[in-house]
């Protein structure tokens, strides 16, 4: 597995080194500007080339006044004299940014302890999982200050909370907490403390590291792009990724270590390969 050098996000590997950890601490409050997005680039072409086999997000960041903070949003800051089309062409970067970090062929789960706002919760729309403590809380903001979520808030939230949630959130810019977020399906487990958040994170990271990377890999392909498309298409993806992993030799690696593996015992999987469009 090989290095990753981020300038303002902070990465650390387990003793393994199979699973990528970033820990979110930089600003006042984590605000996410150029800097970052040029970061979580790095940390997207670094996955999406096999430097790690799982992800894990999360913040450790505190205010002066003793507030975590996830991410609390933008860094409108920087903006300061652009002009129209600039923060245009900035949004737009964003929200292919996540998009991009979204797709990356590893298991990513991201802890939430404190504020998520705006992009806060927008960022965890990019994870596999989302973990979170009872002290951590979300809203969108933007329809507030006259824009609209625009890193995936306005696009992708419906679909994992439904239309009615997005549409409550989105409108109103309530905050909500960790229970009210696992009730909606905003998060999917809840824990008393980050201690605890981060043990469970830890172990379904490695858990999924120790698996085929070409097979975990397809299948999060599979399924997140068969969320647009029809049955036949989707039978289809299946398939064409169950056999990539045939071709790969993941499967025949699969078999002749069947009983190590039902056994908990580690084996040496081949190099990721990921399914072409």
């Amino acid at each position: 597995m090989s290095a990753i050098s981020l300038s303002s996000l902070h990465a650390s590997r387990s003793d393994a080194d199979a699973v990528l950890s970033i820990n979110i601490n930089h600003g006042a409050v984590n605000e996410m500007g150029s800097e970052q997005l040029k970061d979580w680039e790095r940390v997207t072409e670094h996955l999406s080339s096999g430097g790690a086999r799982a992800l894990i997000t999360s913040s450790d960041k505190v205010t002066r006044s003793g507030k975590s903070v996830f991410i609390a949003g933008a860094n409108v800051t920087e903006r300061v004299g652009w002009t129209d089309a600039q923060v245009k062409a900035h949004v737009r970067w964003q929200r292919t940014a996540l998009a991009a970090l979204r797709r990356v062929p590893v298991f990513h789960v991201t802890i939430v302890d404190g504020l998520a706002l705006g992009w806060g919760t927008e960022f965890m729309l990019t994870a596999d999982y989302r973990i979170a403590t009872r002290g951590a809380r979300f809203s969108l903001p933007e329809t507030g200050i006259g824009i609209v979520p625009g890193a995936g808030g306005t696009s992708e939230l419906s679909r994992v909370v439904g239309p009615n949630q997005a549409l409550r959130l989105g409108m109103t810019g309530e905050r909500i907490d960790g229970e009210e977020a696992l009730r909606i399906g905003l998060v999917d487990e809840l824990f008393d403390t980050a201690d605890a958040a981060h043990q469970r994170a830890t172990a379904l990271a490695e858990m999924a590291a120790r698996r085929s990377p070409t097979a975990v890999g397809a299948f999060k392909q599979g399924v997140l792009a068969s969320l647009a498309m029809g049955e036949a298409d989707r039978t289809e993806l299946e398939a064409r990724t169950y056999e990539l992993c045939v071709d790969a030799g993941e499967a025949a690696i699969g078999r002749a270590n069947f009983k190590a593996i039902t056994g908990g015992e580690a084996v040496e999987w081949g190099p990721q390969r990921v399914l072409k469009s």
